[in-house]
């Protein structure tokens, strides 16, 4: 046994890893159940480090994870412990499916039986995703080429739950778009009696394909279709199936309405196993509807509405974790986020949606929800109420009178983070700033007291001291106040004049302006800027996802190309008043949004943008998936003119500067 004690960036790495797969998303810290102990991988080994002790102990030798036949361990890169803590899940060869590597193979270790196999080895090599452990700890389950597989650990016996899954028809996981934008990818879930299971199923044989061309992988090229909703076009068909392990046999969900107008992101067993309950969001996403649906019968009973005049943020908007409905009060009630009073605030609903608490009261934004304590009765979420720029740490009582505290200490401004423990006890905190390098340390939740005072992030952060970055908030003519920020270059001399980038993002995806270390580099930039004499400046207009309010977030709705291009105008005619700014060489530049505002701020405005380089940029509003745009812009079929007004191709003749 040895102390174990950690820099901030030795679990930076460590976080970092263990996000290489979006299934363990929300498992950033690898918690045994109990809390003040989690996994740590060390030279091929297993660990188990006690937080409170501060000591690190060997939890499964790397002799243990050696397949037959072979010489080296299994990579630990991507692990999880089951929450008996009795077996151990581990992801290897992995391979991206769009964006993320959530294809790969599958190894399970079991601690009681000290048993190392391979799930699926019969199937094909790195074609496993997904692979979750049954409730009762006898089956695991996972998808393969678009179907479903059932896996005893005790006989080995692979069974396959669905048999019609292909490109187009896909059971267990999802297709582009549902993933790129509803943040749906694990397709499947576990009834808590490990009986049945519940699915997600896409037919997108409907879904015309967008065809790319492959030139790098073999002399010849390839053409690879990719079935791609584009705007006004319906939605790929979703249904919801439950399938019986025993018996193959699958009832399906008679969720009400016509499948091509609405989507469902969320699907989640309610704890009887009796029913599962599914947030069913309109095709213009401006009205939510939670449903059950009777697992037997397949019957579904709406519970609780919400609707909006522009469009309502799913629960990955206000979760980290990808699975698990939020149940509080044994079940009784389950926590839930609306905008519906102008902020984002949580709510304690009752299970049949007939009665709800309001627990973040007040004129500000909730960020993230990060824990949710049952034992302890609390929850706790980031926000910033006096500015949007940073975030802190919040908690709230479950059954309270809506009145939050603050957790953060007082002191730094910037951005903290928390990844707090199962139980509430313990958790990781970091922190940053524009100025401030990233320091970490760990702390007790219940008085914020770090376990090593030399060592805590007070006394150990370090300055920046080549930092010339600085916010600012300008007020435009149209009285709109703007959060943004400022680098200056290198041995600034005001009375001399200096060229200036603006970087831009501009959509409801993505805000710039945050202030956390790092946020202010230009990353496509081999060289330094500043250094070379240039001022570097960001600003989030209105429609960015900034934490103030509704209000703010949702005035972009059908004007995108319009009111965050205008924002950004004459925001920028503001700070360009100082004599020290070379008005002829205004230069502007972004990332998808970020690109296309490049081109509508080159096109609309060009006497303020006289250089521009454009990065993946949509020409044409209408060229982009239906569930982004139709949920910034409204369908296209019932008025067209919003789409024409903010597409770049619109101002394409009025381009007088210079353009990449």
């Amino acid at each position: 046994m040895k102390v174990f004690k950690f820099t901030a960036t030795a679990l930076i790495l460590i976080i970092s890893f263990l996000n290489l797969s979006a299934q363990f998303a929300g498992r950033t810290i690898n918690w045994l159940s109990k809390g003040n102990t989690y996994l740590f991988a060390d030279s091929g080994n297993l660990n188990k480090v006690d937080i409170e002790k501060g000591t690190s102990t060997l939890f499964i030798s790397k002799e243990k994870l050696i397949p037959a036949g072979k010489k080296d361990p299994l990579p630990l890169d991507i692990f999880l412990l089951t929450p008996d803590n009795n077996k151990l899940v581990i992801f290897t060869n992995t391979a991206k499916v769009w964006r993320y590597n959530t294809r790969g193979d599958y190894w399970m270790y079991d601690i009681t039986r000290n048993k190392l196999m391979q799930l699926g080895k019969s199937l094909r090599s790195q074609s496993l995703m997904f692979a979750k452990v049954s409730p009762d700890g006898k089956l695991a389950a996972y998808v393969s080429n678009h179907n479903i597989y059932v896996e005893d650990f005790t006989t080995g016996k692979i069974t396959q739950l669905t048999k019609d899954g292909n490109r187009q028809l896909i059971n267990g996981t999802f297709d582009w778009v549902y993933e790129e934008e509803l943040d749906c990818r694990d397709g499947f879930r576990w009834s808590p009696d490990s009986k049945n299971i519940a699915f997600w199923r896409v037919d997108a044989r409907k879904t015309r394909d967008y065809y790319m061309l492959n030139t790098t992988d073999s002399v010849y090229s390839k053409v690879i279709p990719v079935e791609y909703p584009k705007v006004g076009q319906p939605p790929s068909l979703v249904s919801i199936g439950i399938v019986s392990v025993a018996t193959k046999a699958i009832k399906w969900m008679n969720v009400p309405g016509d499948p091509q107008q609405h989507y469902i992101p969320v699907m989640e067993w309610s704890p009887d196993a009796k029913q599962v309950v599914l947030q069913q969001l309109n095709r213009k996403q401006n009205e939510s509807i939670l449903m059950y649906c009777n697992a037997a019968t397949g019957a579904a009973k709406k519970f609780y509405t919400e609707k909006d005049s522009a469009w309502i943020d799913i629960k990955m908007g206000w979760r980290d974790d990808p699975q698990g409905w939020s149940w509080v009060n044994g079940n009784k009630d389950f926590i839930w986020v609306s905008e519906k009073d102008g902020w984002r605030h949580i709510y304690q609903v009752t299970k049949d949606g007939s009665a709800e608490k309001l627990l973040t009261k007040g004129a500000y934004d909730i960020g993230k929800i990060v824990l949710i304590d049952r034992e302890n009765n609390l929850i706790y979420f980031t926000a910033s109420p006096q500015n949007a720029t940073e975030s802190y740490l919040f908690k709230t009582i479950i059954n309270g009178d809506g009145n939050a505290v603050r957790v953060t200490p007082k002191g730094l401004k910037g951005t903290h983070n928390y990844e707090i423990s199962p139980d509430g006890k313990f958790a990781y905190h970091s922190f940053s700033s524009f100025d401030i390098y990233p320091a970490g340390e760990w702390v007790v939740m219940e008085n914020q007291m770090p376990f090593d005072d030399k060592h805590s992030i007070s006394k150990s952060y370090k300055k920046y001291e080549m930092n010339t970055t600085s916010f600012f908030t300008v007020t435009t003519d149209d009285s709109v106040a703007l959060d943004g920020w400022i680098t200056k270059p290198a041995h600034f001399d005001s009375t001399k004049k200096y060229p200036v980038v603006f970087y831009v993002y501009t959509e409801p995806a993505a805000s710039t302006v945050n202030n956390a270390f790092g946020e202010n580099q230009n990353f496509l930039y081999d060289g330094n800027l500043s250094d070379e004499g240039y001022f570097q400046v960001s600003i989030d207009n209105r429609g960015t996802p900034s934490l103030r309010g509704s209000k703010w977030r949702k005035a972009i709705y059908k004007k995108v190309g319009q009111l965050n291009i205008h924002d950004q105008a004459m925001a920028a005619k503001k700070v360009l008043e100082k004599p020290y700014f070379d008005k002829d060489r205004i230069a502007v530049w972004g990332w998808s949004g970020g690109g296309s505002a490049t081109l509508n701020l080159m096109f609309q405005y060009p006497d303020i943008y006289k250089t521009g380089i454009s990065i993946a940029p949509l020409t044409n509003l209408l060229y982009y998936d239906n569930i982004y745009t139709e949920r910034y812009m409204g369908l296209p079929q019932e008025n067209l003119q919003p789409y024409i007004d903010g597409s770049p191709v619109t101002y394409a003749k009025n381009l007088q500067g210079n353009l990449l």
